[in-house]
């Protein structure tokens, strides 16, 4: 299973300046305990801005070229790649989580959202691509606790594409 795994405030910014606009430790959380023990995917400047393999999880990259990754980290030049990985093991939870290159590339393949929407309006450089809500159900959505470490409303949402 394909799922794409990402924030966003209320206009769809997921970027800003190779980061992300806003801090949000719950959501820093949620991310880690949903892909722990997974694979994860991101495009090279999403790995770039993280700076390192985050651990116990598979870590691969997608780039068009050929880049030095530390040790751990493996390098894929296509999506076709992920595709088959996940024809090989349709059981498995796939994680692609960004950026934004790489989810309009992926999210005709994606089976599953998960969306930490900001109830917020912020600068950025980097949105996520419209999406018709038609194909996907919202099957969860939970708020999230604001408290002066997460000063933000917003709601942890998952979505399933419509089969």
């Amino acid at each position: 299973m394909i799922s794409l795994l990402f924030a966003m405030d209320r206009n769809r910014v997921i970027g800003a300046n190779n980061d992300l606009p806003w801090h949000l430790p719950n959501d820093l959380k949620f991310f880690k305990e949903k892909t722990t023990g997974h694979t994860i995917v991101m495009g090279r400047k999403t790995f770039d801005s993280i700076g390192r393999a985050l651990p116990n999880r598979r870590n691969i990259v997608l780039s068009r070229n050929d880049v030095q990754l530390p040790a751990g980290v493996e390098l894929i030049h296509d999506i076709n790649t992920i595709l088959q990985m996940d024809e090989e093991n349709p059981i498995e939870e796939i994680f692609v989580i960004g950026g934004g290159g790489l989810f309009e590339q992926i999210l005709p393949y994606a089976n599953r959202m998960y969306v930490t929407l900001i109830e917020e309006e912020f600068d950025g450089d980097v949105f996520f691509p419209a999406v018709s809500l038609e194909e996907w159900n919202e099957t969860s959505r939970t708020k999230g606790i604001r408290d002066e470490k997460n000063p933000y409303d917003y709601y942890f949402i998952q979505y399933d594409r419509v089969k």
